[in-house]
């Protein structure tokens, strides 16, 4: 028996991300034909969750926004930058919640770079609110990037001694 190495689990992880993210907004877009939405409508789900339609030209939170398609082609290059170096760092991994939450980075920033391609911006959905508190319009691109980067950072800063591998 073979064992499974912690590239495979990030690879997978990857696709597992990237299928989410862009199987969620093929729905949404097109098939609730949000793709005609105007921007900023909200549809309210729950008492705290509304699906809006959001068109994100920068990156993460709507930073550095690309106003111009030598914009959009710098971030596509950086994304592309990005997940070529994190595909190398996976290559070689060795511990396995490292690899899959570089997998999960890789994977959601394929998502939001597809869009970024298909459309010159990114498309965001999901938002929570409460309590006079309103949180950033998100998709699962974003989230599967957030849960890859909690794992880098946890397997970054845990004491050496701990494999956390069982």
């Amino acid at each position: 028996m073979t064992k499974t190495l912690p590239r495979e689990w990030g690879l997978v992880s990857a696709a597992v991300a990237l299928v989410a993210d862009q199987g969620s907004k093929f729905a949404l877009l097109y098939g609730f034909d949000f793709l005609h939405m105007v921007p900023g409508r909200s549809i309210p789900i729950l008492p705290f969750f509304n699906l809006v339609m959001v068109w994100n030209p920068g990156i993460s939170y709507g930073l550095f926004p690309a106003s111009s398609m030598w914009g959009t082609a710098l971030l596509v290059l950086i994304s592309l930058a990005a997940v070529a170096g994190l595909g190398y760092w996976l290559w070689g991994m060795t511990s396995l919640s490292l690899g899959i939450g570089v997998g999960l980075v890789i994977g959601g920033a394929l998502g939001n770079l597809i869009d970024r391609l298909v459309y010159g911006r990114v498309a965001d959905f999901f938002h929570f609110h409460g309590f006079g508190y309103e949180f950033y319009v998100f998709n699962v691109a974003d989230i599967a990037i957030t849960f890859g980067a909690v794992a880098i950072i946890y397997e970054v800063l845990k004491p050496q001694g701990d494999s956390g591998e069982g």
